[in-house]
């Protein structure tokens, strides 16, 4: 099975501080992809309630079906491979694969995979590397009218991550801006 624990820190950021970030790192184009997130819940947001999040990304050459559900610290991700065809597939039919392993975790929730209806979409263009402190993501992102920035550093410990966090936002003279879940602006951006 797929999975792996998911300990992230975030914050917005304005287009010049985006902007500066992205120079600072020297970062070009093809450092850059671009993803597109489709996120799922049941009618009634059972998903939403158990503080838990599903989508399909859409990537250049594949695809992947994640299932983020709560741990103490951290969300732990479920992850289910897509071929590029599969993937299409699903968001054409606006549903999920109905077997493997997000299928399985999501029956822990009494959730089956034909319960479940697209309720938002988000595309973001975003560079991914490795610095000191852990995984940086630079993330440009649309949904419905909305256009954001975004700072994400993944880490393998929260304490140390913490503060590793804050000495990035001080190291870029950056004011905390926080920033919800992907799957939260998205599905707000709806109402």
């Amino acid at each position: 099975m797929s999975q792996q624990t998911e300990i992230e820190f975030k914050t917005l950021l304005t287009n010049d501080d985006y902007n500066r970030i992205v120079h600072y790192y020297q970062l070009q184009s093809e450092n850059f992809h671009t993803q597109k997130n489709c996120y799922f819940d049941t009618p009634d947001q059972k998903l939403a309630a158990n503080h838990c999040g599903l989508r399909i990304r859409q990537l250049a050459s594949y695809g992947e079906l994640t299932l983020k559900t709560p741990e103490e610290v951290g969300l732990l991700e479920t992850t289910d491979q897509l071929s590029a065809e599969q993937t299409q597939k699903f968001i054409d039919q606006q549903k999920i694969l109905p077997t493997g392993n997000v299928a399985n975790k999501l029956r822990d929730y009494n959730i089956a995979a034909e319960d479940l209806t697209l309720f938002a979409e988000l595309t973001t263009k975003r560079a991914e590397f490795p610095i000191n402190e852990g995984l940086l993501a630079l993330d440009e992102s649309w949904y419905s009218d909305q256009h954001d920035y975004e700072l994400e550093l993944e880490v393998e410990n929260s304490k140390k991550g913490k503060q590793d966090f804050q000495n990035l936002l001080a190291k870029f003279n950056l004011s905390y801006k926080p920033a919800e879940n992907k799957i939260v602006r998205a599905a707000q951006a709806q109402k």
